[in-house]
Protein backbone atom coordinates (compact mmCIF):
# COMPACT_ATOMS: atom_id res chain seq x y z
CA UNK A 1 0.00 0.00 0.00
CA UNK A 2 1.34 3.45 -0.94
CA UNK A 3 2.04 5.90 1.85
CA UNK A 4 -0.73 8.28 0.73
CA UNK A 5 -3.24 5.51 -0.06
CA UNK A 6 -5.93 4.96 2.56
CA UNK A 7 -6.66 1.34 3.46
CA UNK A 8 -9.94 -0.04 2.12
CA UNK A 9 -11.39 -0.76 5.53
CA UNK A 10 -15.01 -1.18 4.46
CA UNK A 11 -14.47 -4.04 1.98
CA UNK A 12 -12.06 -5.75 4.39
CA UNK A 13 -14.62 -5.62 7.21
CA UNK A 14 -17.35 -6.90 4.89
CA UNK A 15 -15.13 -9.78 3.74
CA UNK A 16 -14.36 -10.80 7.31
CA UNK A 17 -18.02 -10.57 8.30
CA UNK A 18 -19.15 -12.76 5.42
CA UNK A 19 -16.38 -15.31 6.03
CA UNK A 20 -17.77 -15.71 9.53
CA UNK A 21 -21.33 -15.97 8.16
CA UNK A 22 -22.45 -13.02 10.23
CA UNK A 23 -25.37 -10.84 9.20
CA UNK A 24 -25.18 -7.09 9.65
CA UNK A 25 -27.69 -7.43 12.48
CA UNK A 26 -25.59 -10.07 14.26
CA UNK A 27 -22.36 -8.06 13.95
CA UNK A 28 -24.22 -5.00 15.20
CA UNK A 29 -25.31 -6.95 18.28
CA UNK A 30 -21.80 -8.28 18.93
CA UNK A 31 -20.00 -4.97 18.42
CA UNK A 32 -22.52 -2.42 19.67
CA UNK A 33 -22.23 -0.54 16.35
CA UNK A 34 -25.57 0.17 14.69
CA UNK A 35 -26.60 -1.79 11.60
CA UNK A 36 -26.97 1.40 9.53
CA UNK A 37 -23.47 2.54 10.48
CA UNK A 38 -22.03 -0.89 9.61
CA UNK A 39 -23.70 -0.79 6.22
CA UNK A 40 -22.35 2.70 5.50
CA UNK A 41 -18.81 1.68 6.55
CA UNK A 42 -18.84 -1.43 4.34
CA UNK A 43 -19.99 0.65 1.34
CA UNK A 44 -17.33 3.28 2.01
CA UNK A 45 -19.93 5.94 2.75
CA UNK A 46 -18.80 6.61 6.33
CA UNK A 47 -15.41 7.01 7.99
CA UNK A 48 -15.41 5.02 11.25
CA UNK A 49 -13.88 6.48 14.38
CA UNK A 50 -11.12 4.70 16.26
CA UNK A 51 -13.64 3.53 18.86
CA UNK A 52 -15.96 2.07 16.20
CA UNK A 53 -13.08 0.29 14.44
CA UNK A 54 -11.85 -1.10 17.74
CA UNK A 55 -15.32 -2.47 18.58
CA UNK A 56 -15.64 -4.09 15.13
CA UNK A 57 -12.20 -5.71 15.14
CA UNK A 58 -12.80 -7.12 18.62
CA UNK A 59 -16.20 -8.49 17.57
CA UNK A 60 -14.71 -10.09 14.45
CA UNK A 61 -11.61 -11.37 16.20
CA UNK A 62 -9.17 -9.65 13.85
CA UNK A 63 -6.11 -7.58 14.65
CA UNK A 64 -6.63 -3.80 14.59
CA UNK A 65 -3.12 -2.95 13.36
CA UNK A 66 -3.30 -5.45 10.51
CA UNK A 67 -6.64 -4.05 9.40
CA UNK A 68 -5.21 -0.54 9.28
CA UNK A 69 -2.16 -1.82 7.38
CA UNK A 70 -4.40 -3.46 4.81
CA UNK A 71 -3.71 -6.98 6.04
CA UNK A 72 -6.09 -9.38 7.77
CA UNK A 73 -5.16 -11.59 10.64
CA UNK A 74 -5.77 -14.80 8.72
CA UNK A 75 -2.51 -14.24 6.81
CA UNK A 76 -0.27 -14.64 9.85
CA UNK A 77 0.94 -17.66 11.76
CA UNK A 78 -1.61 -20.42 12.22
CA UNK A 79 0.19 -21.99 15.16
CA UNK A 80 0.02 -18.90 17.38
CA UNK A 81 -1.98 -18.91 20.61
CA UNK A 82 -4.72 -16.30 20.48
CA UNK A 83 -5.06 -14.62 23.86
CA UNK A 84 -8.02 -12.45 24.79
CA UNK A 85 -7.19 -10.45 27.88
CA UNK A 86 -9.74 -9.71 30.59
CA UNK A 87 -9.90 -6.08 29.48
CA UNK A 88 -10.73 -7.09 25.90
CA UNK A 89 -13.32 -9.76 26.75
CA UNK A 90 -16.68 -8.33 25.57
CA UNK A 91 -19.44 -7.94 28.13
CA UNK A 92 -23.18 -7.43 28.01
CA UNK A 93 -24.73 -5.89 31.13
CA UNK A 94 -28.32 -5.19 32.05
CA UNK A 95 -28.97 -1.47 32.59
CA UNK A 96 -30.09 -2.09 36.18
CA UNK A 97 -27.10 -4.27 37.10
CA UNK A 98 -29.21 -7.41 37.52
CA UNK A 99 -26.98 -9.59 35.32
CA UNK A 100 -23.77 -9.67 33.30
CA UNK A 101 -22.70 -11.88 30.39
CA UNK A 102 -19.00 -12.15 29.44
CA UNK A 103 -18.67 -13.40 25.86
CA UNK A 104 -16.04 -16.16 25.90
CA UNK A 105 -16.64 -17.71 22.48
CA UNK A 106 -14.96 -16.61 19.26
CA UNK A 107 -16.88 -14.13 17.09
CA UNK A 108 -16.30 -16.55 14.20
CA UNK A 109 -18.68 -19.01 15.92
CA UNK A 110 -21.51 -16.51 16.44
CA UNK A 111 -24.82 -17.95 15.34
CA UNK A 112 -23.52 -21.52 15.57
CA UNK A 113 -22.29 -22.04 19.13
CA UNK A 114 -21.67 -19.38 21.76
CA UNK A 115 -20.62 -19.55 25.38
CA UNK A 116 -20.82 -17.01 28.16
CA UNK A 117 -19.77 -16.54 31.74
CA UNK A 118 -23.07 -15.63 33.36
CA UNK A 119 -23.48 -13.68 36.62
CA UNK A 120 -26.84 -12.83 38.17
CA UNK A 121 -27.29 -10.60 41.22
CA UNK A 122 -29.18 -11.91 44.30
CA UNK A 123 -32.93 -12.00 43.78
CA UNK A 124 -32.59 -11.05 40.10
CA UNK A 125 -33.38 -12.77 36.82
CA UNK A 126 -32.01 -13.02 33.28
CA UNK A 127 -35.08 -13.27 31.02
CA UNK A 128 -34.70 -14.16 27.33
CA UNK A 129 -37.09 -14.08 24.41
CA UNK A 130 -37.26 -17.21 22.23
CA UNK A 131 -34.17 -17.79 20.08
CA UNK A 132 -34.22 -19.30 16.59
CA UNK A 133 -36.03 -22.65 16.17
CA UNK A 134 -34.19 -25.71 17.58
CA UNK A 135 -31.84 -23.62 19.74
CA UNK A 136 -30.75 -25.34 22.96
CA UNK A 137 -28.99 -23.86 26.00
CA UNK A 138 -26.75 -25.72 28.44
CA UNK A 139 -26.30 -24.02 31.81
CA UNK A 140 -23.66 -25.33 34.23
CA UNK A 141 -23.98 -23.78 37.69
CA UNK A 142 -20.73 -22.66 39.30
CA UNK A 143 -22.59 -21.62 42.45
CA UNK A 144 -25.83 -22.53 44.22
CA UNK A 145 -29.08 -20.60 43.92
CA UNK A 146 -29.85 -20.77 40.18
CA UNK A 147 -33.22 -21.82 38.80
CA UNK A 148 -34.02 -22.34 35.09
CA UNK A 149 -37.61 -21.66 34.05
CA UNK A 150 -39.29 -22.22 30.66
CA UNK A 151 -42.85 -22.88 29.57
CA UNK A 152 -41.94 -26.58 29.88
CA UNK A 153 -40.96 -26.50 33.55
CA UNK A 154 -38.83 -25.20 36.40
CA UNK A 155 -35.49 -26.70 37.45
CA UNK A 156 -33.32 -25.61 40.44
CA UNK A 157 -29.59 -26.26 40.02
CA UNK A 158 -27.00 -27.08 42.63
CA UNK A 159 -23.35 -26.14 42.26
CA UNK A 160 -21.78 -28.23 39.48
CA UNK A 161 -25.09 -29.34 37.97
CA UNK A 162 -26.03 -28.77 34.31
CA UNK A 163 -29.47 -28.04 32.88
CA UNK A 164 -30.18 -28.51 29.17
CA UNK A 165 -33.33 -26.91 27.81
CA UNK A 166 -35.03 -25.59 24.72
CA UNK A 167 -34.26 -21.93 24.11
CA UNK A 168 -36.64 -21.45 21.19
CA UNK A 169 -39.30 -20.63 23.78
CA UNK A 170 -39.32 -17.86 26.37
CA UNK A 171 -36.89 -18.81 29.14
CA UNK A 172 -35.25 -17.32 32.18
CA UNK A 173 -32.57 -17.94 34.78
CA UNK A 174 -33.23 -16.70 38.31
CA UNK A 175 -30.91 -16.31 41.27
CA UNK A 176 -32.87 -17.23 44.39
CA UNK A 177 -29.85 -16.97 46.69
CA UNK A 178 -28.40 -14.19 48.82
CA UNK A 179 -25.09 -14.00 46.92
CA UNK A 180 -24.25 -13.39 43.25
CA UNK A 181 -24.71 -16.59 41.24
CA UNK A 182 -22.40 -17.62 38.40
CA UNK A 183 -22.64 -20.19 35.64
CA UNK A 184 -21.32 -21.20 32.23
CA UNK A 185 -23.97 -20.83 29.53
CA UNK A 186 -23.51 -22.59 26.17
CA UNK A 187 -25.95 -21.76 23.36
CA UNK A 188 -26.26 -24.26 20.50
CA UNK A 189 -28.12 -22.90 17.50
CA UNK A 190 -30.03 -24.93 14.93
CA UNK A 191 -27.84 -27.72 13.56
CA UNK A 192 -30.46 -28.90 11.08
CA UNK A 193 -32.08 -31.47 13.36
CA UNK A 194 -34.24 -31.65 16.44
CA UNK A 195 -32.20 -31.04 19.62
CA UNK A 196 -31.27 -34.03 21.72
CA UNK A 197 -31.69 -33.02 25.34
CA UNK A 198 -31.08 -36.43 26.83
CA UNK A 199 -28.11 -38.74 26.82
Amino acid sequence: MELNEAPEIGPALQRERKQRRLTLDRLAALSGVSRSMLSQIERGEANPTFAVLWALTQALGIDFSQLIAGEIAGNGRTDAIDLVTVALTPEIRSPDGAWRLRILSSPALAGSIEWYETEIAPGCRLQSAPHAPRTVEHLTAWTDGLVVETEHGRQPLGKGETARYRADVAHGIANTGDEPARALMVVLYDQGREPALRG
